[in-house]
């Protein structure tokens, strides 16, 4: 919803005044969780924690308990958070800055994470014929938002569940960036797949930090006090947080996530018009309000076909872009968002700083 939206901030405001940290659970955890399960069916018990990191690796450690096996399976250039397990070839960041995925990290971390290639079953079938019955879960963002923006081909996430069904291990979506923004139900509602866990973030705060991790009933009673897979945070579910999780998500109805596909088609239609006419090369790639400009000619299904954009250029651009005060994220591998602060004004601004930006782009190219 943009930058300080009047409902979180007075949310926010009559939560100061309450308190803001109690080291206790609160009614407003319940009215939370309450509204995520109804949203996502599939989270039928739902964990708060600190962030996004903190929930996708406690839904790791869940997973390997719940099926007392120890292989996990990622996707190259797709980031969990910063925990040593999932550390590995991931994008964004990582990606952006060429920081080996693995300094700081024993080989005995990552040894039992095995890496894929997104977009790709034939990966994902044969790790699990190598490890058989070894396999604790597959973990993947619905929608890669991490080597930017890289939408599930067709079939690929129902592949995901059955083979981790056939091999009874779980599926866990990382919708840390999906969760809420794609969808009122996530990009599990969006593309028609039930994951066991899920992963949620920064959404479920209206932005504080704060995240969650949830699923079905019989693997979540695993977790302490209820079973003896131990995960606490003496702030996990803060007030604050909570309250404005609650204010974003009341606000979040059907009008909204028809603006924000609105805003988000009107955007790629931008960029892809922009760059023809000015003969710059490019790729968009769109998932509702998500979207990243590739300088790349060809599709972009996954890690390998991200990193052969033009980074330099997009670079260029970047600051081009800001010059004319247009803000975007500064790495080709991360994911831009839209929101409902972009009306049509803002439209308006971005498309003559876009004709712009590509025709200076292509100038100082030449040159």
């Amino acid at each position: 919803m943009g930058h300080r939206p009047a409902a979180v901030i007075e949310a926010l405001q009559a939560q100061l005044a309450r308190g803001w940290t109690f080291g206790a659970p609160t009614e407003a955890e319940v009215r939370l969780a309450s509204l995520v399960s109804d949203r996502m069916p599939a989270i039928e018990m739902l964990r708060l924690v600190n962030s996004g990191t903190e929930a996708a690796m406690s839904a790791v450690r869940l997973a390997r308990a719940f099926t007392g096996r120890r292989k996990l399976i990622k996707f190259a250039g797709a980031y969990h958070g910063h925990a040593d397990a999932l550390l590995v070839e991931a994008g964004s960041g990582v990606a952006t800055l060429g920081i080996p995925g693995t300094p700081g990290i024993t080989p005995a971390a990552a040894q039992d994470t095995v890496v894929a290639r997104y977009n790709n079953l034939s990966d994902v079938e044969s790790a699990m014929a190598r490890w058989p019955r070894q396999v604790a879960a597959v973990i993947v963002e619905p929608v890669a938002g991490n080597m930017g923006v890289v939408p599930p081909l067709a079939g690929f996430l129902a592949g995901l569940r059955e083979m981790t069904r056939d091999s009874e291990s779980l599926l866990i979506f990382d919708e840390v960036i999906t969760g809420f923004r794609v969808a009122r139900g996530g990009a599990q509602e969006l593309y028609g797949v039930t994951p066991d866990l899920t992963c949620l973030g920064k959404v479920l705060g209206g932005g504080l930090p704060i995240g969650g991790y949830g699923g079905r009933r019989e693997i979540m009673e695993q977790v302490a006090p209820a079973g003896p897979v131990y995960q606490a945070g003496t702030l996990s579910g803060n007030p604050l947080a909570v309250a404005a999780g609650l204010a974003t998500l009341d606000a979040l109805d059907d009008s909204i996530y028809r603006q924000l596909e609105s805003v988000g088609a009107r955007v790629a239609a931008e960029l892809a018009s922009a760059a023809a006419a000015a003969g710059v090369p490019l790729t968009v790639n769109r998932v509702g309000s998500m979207l990243t400009a590739f300088f790349a000619a060809g599709a972009i299904t996954e890690y390998a076909t991200a990193k052969q954009s033009d980074t330099a250029q997009f670079a260029a651009w970047f600051r081009s872009l800001l010059a004319r005060g247009v803000s975007i994220p500064p790495s080709q591998f991360e994911a831009a968002f839209l929101s409902t602060a972009h009306d049509d004004d803002a439209i308006t601004f971005l498309h003559s700083k876009l004709e712009e930006s590509f025709t200076s782009l292509l100038a100082s190219t030449t040159t």
